[in-house]
């Protein structure tokens, strides 16, 4: 083989080893994620991409507030917040969340609520009214969108199964003056 020949053939490998890992990483690790509608907004706001991370959903369960993608139909896959997890006992009343009984206070909602328009920024429910169920059932999360006057979430959809969670969104990467860990 001649030295042109090996150069092409070692560039060839080269290349067929850099798909391979690249589709591991892909496949078991890390995801992207364009963000279609505004149920997050405004912490996440439409057409904005996000890294979600495979590896903790695959062994692990969520924890509460966690921002997650989940396969939501055949169609689309949603991003909401951890609201609920197995056991929990949900209610909002007043514009504030109830986990088991106790208040919950959802930091991440204060600057928009100051901005909402009149009337709560959440209605009032009980997981009972809203999911047929007093808990989440085990392998099963309850979630909210951040814009909770504008989501479909589990307040319409019921619980999202553990098997359909995808992954965290843990990275927000455009647009780039947007560029933020998340979490």
């Amino acid at each position: 083989m001649n030295t042109i020949a090996r150069e092409v053939w070692d560039w060839i490998k080269t290349f067929a080893v850099v798909v391979i890992i690249v589709f591991i990483i892909r496949t078991f690790f890390f995801a992207n994620y364009m963000v279609h509608g505004e149920s997050m907004m405004p912490t996440i706001e439409n057409g904005e991409r996000l890294i979600i991370n495979k590896i903790g959903y695959e062994f692990s369960k969520p924890d509460r507030f966690d921002l997650v993608v989940f396969h939501a139909n055949e169609e689309s896959d949603y991003i909401k917040r951890v609201i609920g997890l197995p056991g929990d006992r949900i209610r909002y009343e007043d514009d504030t969340l109830y986990v088991n009984g106790e208040a919950v206070k959802e930091e991440y909602l204060a600057p928009y609520r100051s901005e909402a328009e009149r009337g709560p920024f959440t209605s009032d429910f009980t997981l009972e009214e809203v999911t047929g169920r007093e808990t989440v059932p085990e392998g099963h999360i309850f979630v909210l969108g951040d814009n909770r006057r504008n989501s479909m979430d589990s307040r319409r959809i019921g619980f999202v199964d553990m098997d359909e969670v995808v992954g965290e969104a843990n990275l927000r990467y455009w647009p780039v003056d947007e560029f933020r860990v998340m979490g």
